[in-house]
């Protein structure tokens, strides 16, 4: 009986460790530094079609990769492109990816768009921020990359390439990226179609409980 009730505490608490790794509101925090020094990498292309996702027609417009650190991650269920797009991964590089700046930032994510928010005055000057943060709305080629931004939380960091691209529906629905890494407001997010996902092993950091 001893046996069976120690075995049942340790399936109790292996659950227990597999609910708090899967806990959405999670994050990993590293010591301070920067993570990732380059910028993404962009070619733009001559507008040309891409397969259709969920019956939304697709033109790639460039050429797109980026390694940077994920700062934020969120899900949409429902509402307008919800279908194509149903994970946002916001990302920072540059100082956006240094955990001393970003410390001082409440970050936050809803309605497709990405916030940052500050108490005084911004820990970096606030064209910096814009120039070294994005909003990625990310449509998984295959199944392996769905696999990848599905596990994504902030303090990752990741690589992505594939195409950003353009988007059209049969009821007359539009969706453009932006590209380029400066604008902010609406119509500022990257359309990301990702063909390639990965998650880089960064410097050993704390899993703790996201702000």
């Amino acid at each position: 009986m001893k046996y069976r009730g120690i075995v049942k505490i340790a399936a109790v608490i292996g659950l227990a460790a597999s609910a708090w790794w899967w806990n959405p509101w999670r994050s990993i925090k590293h010591p301070p530094g920067v993570l990732v020094r380059t910028a993404p990498e962009q070619r733009d292309l001559k507008p040309g079609p891409l397969p259709s996702v969920k019956g939304w027609n697709l033109v790639a417009v460039a050429d797109y990769r980026l390694t940077a650190r994920v700062l934020g991650v969120k899900r949409y269920y429902s509402g307008f492109g919800s279908d194509l797009v149903p994970i946002d991964v916001a990302v920072g590089w540059g100082r956006m990816s240094d955990q001393a700046v970003l410390d001082q930032f409440a970050i936050s994510m809803g309605n497709r768009f990405f916030f940052y928010e500050w108490a005084d005055e911004p820990a970096i000057p606030t064209d910096e921020i814009m120039r070294s943060a994005a909003n990625n709305h990310v449509i998984a080629a295959n199944d392996d990359v769905r696999k990848t931004i599905a596990s994504l939380i902030p303090g990752h960091i990741v690589t992505m390439r594939g195409y950003l691209v353009n988007a059209s529906d049969s009821e007359g629905g539009k969706w453009n990226s932006s590209l380029r890494r400066d604008d902010t407001g609406n119509g500022a997010c990257e359309i990301f179609f990702v063909q390639e996902a990965s998650i880089v092993e960064p410097p050993a950091g704390e899993l703790v409980a996201a702000k």
